[in-house]
């Protein structure tokens, strides 16, 4: 079920911190059965993933330790957990938000097509990853009566996304070396040119849209005070695309945002001077 991986789910909060109703209780508890609902099917999912990838997980030097592929876990209690928690996450975000479970539907859907398909192909398997983060930060509207919550923060959700995708693929690339394509067939399409191109690419829009955020989005502060929050961004990224090409890191993002202290400072200042912006000044 990865617990790790559910910080992934955090994006959830996104749309009650922006739209300033993070003291609204109501918002906020709809919020956390949100994250809640979340962390059960994607962990239905990573049991789904797992199960459809346990032979070339064997095949690779650090999946191969997962409860699956390592036979520590029967494929058919994973199967039964895998059913009973997207399930319950179905009926329970229908009960909370109709919006929420079709959300979550689309998630699961997008998320099976990926393991069976669409994870074999070149650029789209980026494009879904990525599109999962989206929808993260649609299920935290789609629990609250949104009234300043920007556009914008969907643009910038997915363009950090397919940055920290990119830099997972670099490090398989790299990790795999000449093994990369018997792991998996699409990556034998990629090289490590190609994606620093595309991390390029990706780092440089989604500083200039996460910028013009911060100064033209309506419903924030007129003040133009979250133009302070960028040089955090800036930093964040410069750090993570160190410990990428540095630090040969990226092949477990989660791993990187709960461990390296530089990276978690700045972040917690970014989330600072955000709460200060938005309800303080």
């Amino acid at each position: 079920m990865r617990p790790r991986q559910w910080s992934k789910n955090v994006l959830v909060f996104a749309a009650v911190v922006f739209d300033e109703k993070l003291t609204h209780l109501p918002s906020l508890s709809r919020t956390l059965v949100a994250f809640v609902l979340l962390c059960m099917m994607s962990s239905a999912v990573y049991l789904m993933n797992d199960l459809v990838d346990v032979d070339s997980d064997r095949k690779h030097p650090l999946k191969r330790f997962r409860p699956l592929p390592a036979g520590e876990l029967s494929p058919a209690l994973a199967r039964f957990a895998a059913i009973v928690l997207a399930l319950a996450a179905l009926v329970a975000g229908y009960l909370l938000s109709p919006i929420l479970a079709i959300i979550l539907l689309i998630y699961l859907f997008s998320q099976i097509s990926y393991s069976f398909w669409l994870k074999h192909v070149v650029l789209l398997d980026v494009l879904l990853v990525a599109a999962g983060f989206v929808l993260r930060v649609g299920a935290g509207v789609s629990v609250i009566e949104e009234q300043r919550f920007s556009p914008w923060l969907y643009v910038c959700t997915g363009l950090l996304a397919l940055f920290v995708v990119l830099g997972k693929r670099r490090h398989e690339l790299v990790l795999l070396g000449e093994e990369a394509r018997n792991h998996r067939t699409n990556l034998g399409d990629y090289t490590v040119d190609l994606i620093d191109r595309l991390i390029g690419i990706v780092t440089t829009s989604g500083l200039v849209a996460y910028s013009l955020y911060t100064f033209l989005a309506e419903g924030l502060p007129e003040n133009n005070l979250m133009m302070l929050t960028i040089p955090f961004v800036l930093y964040a990224i410069f750090r993570y695309l160190y410990l990428i090409h540095v630090r040969h890191l990226g092949g477990a993002p989660e791993d990187i945002f709960l461990r390296d202290r530089p990276l978690q400072v700045s972040m917690t200042f970014f989330g600072l001077v955000v709460l200060a912006a938005l309800y303080f000044l």
